[in-house]
């Protein structure tokens, strides 16, 4: 369609659909004919199943076919495909209620409405009903309180329903994260912002995708009142807008973003505009800022037009992308971002550069594009983050002590609905029974029913019919597929349906339950696939493919087209949704050609380690199974990579005898002019574990033939990184020895500070106070101030029970006082399994020594935890740290072997 034939259609349109009078649901007609334009061509990329029939329901008013129209425009291509149009307009009528029944609806603004009160997606959950749930629940709630008050209480209802653990990175839905009654902070706050919109106010969920002081992300909320944003801890409740325990960490960031569905001409800065969202930066809501400008020119000092600019933070051990530019005609970009040190590198048409850009200082950089794949050398960074800068809001003791009360009635409440969970009495009684004398498999099934928590009777369901069939151990094997996030909201309509119609090779063998039975395929909501499959595919074509699936390859590469732009935020299209649409991105084109594998019952997978598709098929001449890397672009010729070997020489440490994957360093692979991570296994979420040097690269690790870059970095106490980055080839069938280097900080430990040894606590069981010194003697100890059930606490137990056998060798007492006795009670060990022998429990009577800690180690806010110091009984400080720090095990180690 051309230029002058679309500008006619989209007036036709926009005179025949809405010229009957009725109200808009976008009354501004510039932005309404865009939404129209840009709808029309969506249908046009997306011609076949007949996917956008819900928009000519002649019964729809303007408003409701306007409204329709917007989401339909800007969705992914998952939720055109995978969701009906009726979930769509109920969504829509839904949303107009709140708006008409809440107090606040005829005050928001119709562009925050429209943005981000409307739509249903937040991250990359699976889509429920919860809005109209949710809005039943909250309605009678929040009625009669003004806008902020409303925000505040709605953050309660969301504690009494759901409190931070971490998890795997797939975001469970609003009502699996209360069916659960538990999630990480990017479920935390899709579920918070779920609420928040479902009574009519708008929403964001606002996310780093990596902090630069210390390595991990966070996400949280911003809601909208009179005017003006405001930022929240999602399920954390305060008892003021724009506190949370994040503040501090908040003053260090780099960047904030949020994906505002749709196009969005808000004042914020604009990063990336898409198809689907538009991308803006929030960072200057929290930390102060800088603008950083890149130069690019080619060696003869030339500028680069449309040259890629990745602006990378150090963090989990690599420079990871936090935002992507395109320079312009004059060869610049430019990001704003907090006064810290990034990585910038620069690519195009196979050319790059690199350099380090610090913001709020050296706001320029030039970087020229006179490297190649294939250059050999070790370039080192020192980066270093930005200052903290915190301010808080005033919070009166009176509101303090009524948000405490509160808390704890909410933590009642949940714990309520968390003991109708199955409880290993009942799970080993349940097992026992269905087992029938035959109990191979029933501890570990047992096992499966209390991590499943609020989706336990599915389970039971499912393993019954399983043992009234026979086959209990073919349902163990499927369960043993699962994750744990997978148990929890895994629906019986997808267990039946791989449990039945998944076709067995060698039954009981690893390769078929894990490359056939297996429901999952990589980071997407897993769906009943294997029976819609088999009845789509004739049977001469599924023996076709069976014999060789280089044809199903091909078929997939002729069938299915690759448009990545219309589901920029790679939100997977399920695989049934992959065969309607016949258009795809690349990920879901390769979870799609995996699941139709497994389906005709040839052992297929993504490998988890370079992202790789591949199946497993009989070599004819042979007569050997051998693993083929499939090829969509040439599918004529499928073959296995070639191949060679890395070694990395390490000298270890008294502080680092083991360096790790992601705490210390990274491999990554060149692709396409940057380099992409290649991701090893990185352990348990709570206890570590995972890929180490010694495990992966002392003896040797095989890697496809290529040009690599390992990172590695020492992460200080002040948050700053000493990092180095070495650059090499792997050729085919030959090892590549390289050194693993750790750069160490020249500076001796150093006395920081003072902390009086003879302070008072009250030992846990204990009737009377006693000192730090009579409990641990002469010498070095750990004192900290706990925050019991906060994020920042757990994660620094987690990160000490991650190295317990270094702190028993260690042998001193590690003192861990809460703020009260209420605070205690909160406290359960048994979330952090492992933490050493030497630790002693305590209460802080009247917060003396959180307040002395303050005092002497200057700390800018007292009430931040957890707080933690090294001192020994001469009174001397060597080390501190306050609030949210990712690593502090590994941070208190490195201070104690340098004692």
């Amino acid at each position: 369609m051309n230029k002058v034939t679309r500008i006619l259609l989209v007036s036709l349109l926009s005179t025949c659909l809405f010229s009957c009078g009725e109200s808009h649901f976008i009354t501004d007609k510039a932005y309404r004919n865009q939404v129209i334009t840009d709808f029309e061509t969506k249908k046009q990329q997306l011609p076949q199943g007949n996917l956008f029939a819900a928009c000519d329901d002649a019964a729809l008013s303007t408003s409701e076919r306007e409204a329709l129209m917007f989401l339909y425009a800007y969705m992914p291509i998952g939720d055109i495909t995978d969701y009906s149009g009726d979930y769509y307009l109920e969504n829509i009528r839904l949303s107009k209620q709140a708006r008409d029944e809440m107090p606040w609806g005829d005050s928001i603004p119709e562009e925050l409405y429209r943005h981000f009160v409307l739509p249903i997606r937040v991250n990359n959950e699976n889509l429920d009903d919860s809005r109209r749930v949710f809005y039943g629940e909250l309605k009678d709630r929040v009625k009669g309180l003004s806008l902020k008050e409303a925000i505040l209480e709605v953050n309660h209802w969301c504690h009494e329903k759901v409190v931070y653990t971490p998890s795997d990175s797939r975001t469970s839905s609003p009502l699996a994260s209360v069916k659960t009654a538990y999630g990480r902070c990017g479920e935390e706050s899709t579920f918070t912002v779920a609420a928040l919109r479902a009574v009519g106010i708008p929403a964001r969920q606002v996310y780093t995708p990596r902090w630069a002081h210390t390595d991990d992300n966070h996400a949280w909320v911003e809601a909208w009142a009179g005017g003006k944003w405001y930022f929240l801890g999602a399920c954390e409740p305060e008892p003021v807008l724009n506190l949370g325990w994040f503040n501090a960490p908040a003053s260090r960031g780099m960047l904030m973003h949020t994906k505002v569905f749709g196009r969005y001409t808000g004042a914020e800065e604009i990063m990336e505009e898409t198809p689907n969202y538009t991308e803006i930066n929030v960072i200057e809501n929290y930390a102060p800022t800088g603008k950083g400008v890149v130069k690019v020119t080619n060696a003869n000092g030339e500028p680069v037009a449309d040259a890629r600019i990745e602006f990378k933070v150090y963090n989990y051990a690599e420079f990871y992308t936090v935002a992507t530019k395109k320079t312009d005609a004059t060869g610049t970009a430019s990001l704003t971002a907090g006064k810290g040190d990034m990585v910038v590198w620069a690519s195009k048409d196979g050319q790059f550069g690199y350099g380090k850009l610090s913001f709020g200082s050296d706001n320029t950089l030039t970087l020229v594009l006179d490297k190649r794949e294939g250059e050999m050398g070790t370039v080192s960074f020192d980066l270093v983050p930005p200052i903290e800068n915190t301010h808080l809001p005033e919070v009166t003791p009176e509101q303090r002590a009524e948000n405490t009360l509160r808390m704890a009635q909410e933590d009642s409440i949940r714990n309520a609905y968390v003991s109708t969970f199955i409880t290993q009495a009942q799970a080993d009684e349940l097992m026992s029974c269905l087992a029938k004398g035959d109990t191979t498999h029933s501890a570990a099934t047992a096992r499966f029913l209390i991590a499943s928590r609020g989706n336990h009777q599915t389970l039971v369901d499912f393993l019954t019919k399983a043992s009234e069939a026979g086959r209990l151990a073919d349902a163990y094997d499927l369960l043993t597929t699962l994750s744990a996030k997978d148990l929890r909201d895994v629906s019986a309509e997808v267990l039946n349906d791989h449990f039945t119609h998944s076709q067995p090779t060698d039954h009981r063998s690893a390769t078929y339950i894990k490359s056939i039975l297996a429901p999952r395929v990589s980071n997407e909501m897993i769906t009943p696939y294997k029976s819609f499959f088999q009845s789509k595919i004739d049977q001469a074509d599924a023996e076709r493919f069976r014999n060789d699936p280089g044809q199903l390859v091909a078929w997939c590469s002729k069938e299915i087209i690759i448009a990545n732009e219309l589901n920029t935020q790679r939100i997977p299209i399920s695989p049934a949704g992959v065969w309607t649409a016949r258009v795809a991105d690349k990920h879901s084109r390769d979870i799609f050609f995996v699941s139709l594998a497994r389906s005709l019952g040839i052992p297929a997978w993504i490998d988890p380690v370079t992202g790789k598709v591949q199946y497993q098929h009989l070599n004819a001449d042979t007569k050997v199974e051998e693993t083929v890397d499939v090829d969509f672009e040439e599918s004529a010729a499928q073959a296995q990579a070639a191949t060679g070997k890395l070694i990395a020489a390490y000298q270890s440490t008294p502080a680092l005898k083991d360096p790790k994957y992601y705490a210390h360093f990274t491999l990554s692979k060149y692709t396409n002019g940057t380099f992409k991570l290649l991701n090893y296994d990185e352990g348990d979420v709570d206890m570590g574990g995972g890929a180490t040097w010694s495990n992966l690269l002392k003896n040797g690790t095989t890697l496809d033939a290529g040009y690599y870059m390992l990172v590695t970095g020492t992460r200080l106490a002040t948050g700053e990184v000493l990092a180095t980055a070495s650059f090499f080839t792997i050729e085919p069938g030959k090892t590549t020895t390289i050194d693993l280097s750790m750069r160490e900080s020249k500076d001796k430990v150093q006395v920081i500070g003072s902390f009086n040894s003879e302070s008072t606590y009250l030992p846990i069981g204990g009737t009377e106070p006693t000192t730090l010194l009579k409990t641990c003697g002469r010498g070095y100890y750990v004192v900290a101030v706990l925050g019991a059930g906060q994020e920042p606490t757990n994660h620094a137990l987690r990160d000490i029970a991650a190295l317990s056998g270094e702190f028993e060798k260690w042998g001193r007492k590690l003192v861990l006082l809460f703020p009260d006795e209420a605070q205690y009670k909160k406290f359960r060990p048994t979330d952090f399994p492992g933490l050493p022998s030497t630790i002693v429990y305590g209460i802080d009577k009247d917060g003396a020594i959180q307040q002395q800690i303050a005092q002497s180690m200057k700390l800018t806010n007292a009430t931040i935890l957890p707080m933690f110091i090294i001192a020994d009984t001469f009174n001397r400080v060597v080390f501190v740290s306050q609030g949210y720090t990712i690593g502090l095990g590994e941070q208190l180690m490195k201070v104690i072997h340098g004692l």
